[in-house]
């Protein structure tokens, strides 16, 4: 399946409202799961929902703890571009769909609508994994109108997440790219990267990768009903040291900062980086586009009761009144007091410990091999028109 959809880009608001989610009871939590919530793609008309009819509701026909799932992607493209004028890459690369770490805020949860799954549950349990990937990098990068440019990986899903364990795909694309002398950039949550040191130093001996760490929260409790099956802080630090160690260039994401769910942690997740080795830091503000604000809604009224409605106040606050705003560069950081004060608290921590402005070294551009010229396998051309 292609990808259908550019999360990178502004997604519009969306129509779904925090009501067209049916409430779950306390119960309904599923262990290891950010959501529990079926809920259809907007993209269905018809809406399905089990009912008593006196004979008994079968219990197969809803599975409280299902398993992970795993389907091969007819891909058709592996590289997706865009031109947002608010990220700093114009292509990249996400060997899975879908992701198993099971993070309730994930802003690419929407994405399995096009593929008439869930964003919620079916997200998190049916991953699919790109085919043919060397096949499919070799056969884009040949093209002649094709221009070095970085290539950023887990830019939407983990290419690191439990299944890369077993399908080595993240690691396929990262031979091919240093075959190629080709840059890329990784953001990860997962202590997995480090099973690909090997290839990291070679590729960062030549300048050719950065990576950034993701983290969220300083509390294990947290983090455990937040993103489900992420590895823990300490790992992710340990991870941005041995990165570190090796040479490799490394910087942290702290996101999503959500106030007053772990905004009171920012001081200390920069301290807690900066002494780990981080190069860089940077910080994104909450997003919730279409679906992911209703599962983010029902997991902070099942979750946190006592302050939902105190979390979704803040979070219109920095959003002009709603959930969400999609507007170039102000999607990442919000507007309005709220988040002119997280802005200027992280400022202040990053200062403290030496990592404000700082960025990463610029990736080499000019070393790129391109491969020769590939042509499509016969099944993969357009069909004549006569």
């Amino acid at each position: 399946m292609e990808d259908k959809t550019r999360s990178d880009l502004p997604i519009p608001n969306s129509s779904i409202s925090d009501s067209s989610i049916p409430s779950l009871p306390i119960d309904s939590l599923i262990k290891g799961r950010g959501s529990a919530n079926t809920v259809q793609s907007r993209f269905v008309q018809a809406r399905t929902v089990a009912v008593d009819d006196g004979w008994g509701i079968d219990p197969r026909a809803d599975d409280r703890a299902p398993g992970t799932e795993l389907f091969i992607d007819r891909t058709k493209k592996l590289i997706t571009t865009n031109k947002s004028p608010d990220i700093p890459f114009d292509q990249s690369i996400n060997p899975y769909k879908g992701c198993e770490h099971g993070c309730i805020y994930c802003f690419a949860r929407p994405t399995h609508a096009y593929l008439d799954l869930s964003p919620g549950l079916d997200f998190e349990t049916k991953i699919f994994r790109k085919s043919d990937p060397r096949e499919h990098l070799l056969l884009e990068l040949s093209r002649p109108s094709y221009e070095c440019s970085v290539i950023a990986m887990g830019t939407n899903t983990d290419p690191y997440q439990p299944f890369e364990r077993s399908q080595r795909v993240t690691r396929e694309i990262l031979e091919t790219l240093l075959e190629l002398r080709h840059p890329v950039s990784i953001v990860t949550k997962s202590k997995l990267i480090l099973r690909d040191l090997d290839l990291l130093q070679e590729l960062a001996e030549h300048d050719l990768v950065q990576v950034n760490i993701s983290v969220t929260t300083l509390s294990n409790s947290l983090k455990t009903k937040l993103e489900p099956r992420t590895a823990s802080l300490a790992a992710r630090l340990r991870t941005v040291a041995e990165l570190r160690a090796a040479n490799i260039a490394t910087g942290v994401m702290i996101a999503p900062v959500i106030p007053f769910i772990n905004d009171d942690e920012i001081e200390a997740l920069v301290a807690a980086v900066a002494d780990a080795g981080a190069q860089a830091a940077r910080y994104i503000l909450v997003r919730l586009p279409l679906e992911v604000a209703p599962l983010f809604t029902e997991w902070l009224e099942l979750h946190f009761p006592d302050r939902a409605k105190r979390v979704l106040a803040a979070i219109r606050d920095t959003r002009g009144g709603e959930l969400y705003k999609s507007g170039w560069h102000t999607r990442f950081r919000g507007q309005g007091q709220i988040a002119e004060l997280v802005e200027a608290r992280f400022n202040k921590a990053a200062r403290a410990k030496g990592l404000y402005g700082r960025e990463l070294k610029p990736l080499a551009l000019d070393l790129f091999n391109k491969p020769a010229r590939i042509k499509p396998r016969a099944n993969d051309r357009q069909m004549d028109l006569f």
